[in-house]
C-alpha cells in the first residue's frame, strides 16, 4: 500500500471526486480526514471508509472561512499527530449566464470557495507539512481552468487561478520537500453536471466532447490524485495533470 503511515485531508470529501479520493487514500493505508460543509454527506463518506476497515474522521468545514480551515488542520494534527497530504478539492459551479448578468455575490462565493479555499488550505497546511519533513498538496482545478467556456466566468477564473497558485506554492516550498500539484478534471460524473444531463440538446454533445468520447468517473480522477500524493510522483511539482479524456485537445 502506498500511503501507509500517512495522514491526508480531503476537502469536499462528502461526494464525487472528494469521496472517491478519500476512499482510495484509506484503501492505500492513509488515515483520512474528510472535510465537507455537508455533514450528512461527510458522515456517509466516513462510514464507507470505516466499512472497509479504514481509519478516518469527519470535520465539518467551510473552506472559505479561515477559522474553520485553521480548526480543520488543528483537529487533524491533534487526532493523528501529523499531516502529510492536503487535497484541496472543495468547489462549486456558477449559474450559466453571460458575465455581465452574473450577480456580484455569486462571483464572490465561487471565488471564495474555489480559489480562496485552496489558498487557505495551502496557507494552513504548509507549516504542518514542514514539521513533517515534507509532503504533498494537490489542488483541484478543471479543464475549464485551462480554457475558456461561455457562461461560466467565475468558475473559469477561479479554476485558472488554482493553476498558477499551485505553481507559486511549488516554487516557494520545494526546498522543504513539499510538492504542490493540481489536477484538471474534464466532465466527470458528479453532482456538478446534473443540470447538463437534463439538457436533451446539449448533453449528447457535452458527454462525448473529448478524445475518448465519454465522461469520466470520480474513481478515475481519484487514481490520478493518489499518484500525485504518493512517492511515485516524487519528482513532480508545479504541474497540472489533465484528467479529461483528452478534452483539452478536442
Amino acid at each position: 500500500m502506498r500511503l501507509v503511515g500517512k495522514t491526508a485531508i480531503v476537502t469536499g470529501g462528502g461526494s464525487g471526486i472528494g469521496r472517491a479520493t478519500a476512499i482510495r487514500f484509506a484503501e492505500e493505508g492513509a488515515s483520512v480526514v474528510v472535510a465537507d460543509v455537508d455533514s450528512n454527506a461527510g458522515e456517509e463518506t466516513l462510514s464507507l471508509i470505516e466499512v472497509l476497515g479504514g481509519r478516518a474522521i469527519f470535520v465539518k468545514t467551510d473552506v472559505s472561512e479561515s477559522g474553520q480551515m485553521k480548526n480543520l488542520i488543528h483537529v487533524t494534527t491533534n487526532t493523528f499527530g501529523t499531516l502529510n497530504i492536503m487535497f484541496n478539492n472543495a468547489g462549486i459551479s456558477n449559474s450559466e449566464v453571460r458575465s455581465v448578468d452574473l450577480a456580484e455575490e455569486e462571483w464572490d462565493r465561487v471565488i471564495d470557495i474555489n480559489l480562496k479555499g485552496v489558498f487557505l488550505g495551502i496557507k494552513y497546511s504548509i507549516p504542518e507539512l514542514v514539521k513533517a519533513g515534507g509532503g504533498a498538496i494537490i489542488n483541484t482545478s478543471s479543464l475549464l481552468g485551462l480554457k475558456g467556456q461561455k457562461y461560466v466566468s467565475a468558475y473559469n477564473a477561479s479554476k485558472a487561478g488554482v493553476v498558477v497558485l499551485t505553481q507559486n506554492a511549488a516554487l516557494e516550498y520545494g526546498k522543504y520537500n513539499i510538492r504542490v500539484n493540481a489536477i484538471a478534471p474534464g466532465v466527470i460524473d458528479t453532482k456538478i453536471i446534473d443540470l447538463w444531463k437534463q439538457n436533451e440538446r446539449k448533453w449528447p454533445i457535452i458527454s462525448r466532447a473529448n478524445a475518448l468520447g465519454r465522461i469520466g468517473t470520480p474513481n478515475e480522477v481519484a487514481n490520478a490524485v493518489l499518484f500525485l500524493a504518493s512517492d511515485e510522483a516524487s519528482f513532480i511539482t508545479g504541474a497540472t495533470l489533465s484528467v479529461d479524456g483528452g478534452g483539452l485537445t478536442f
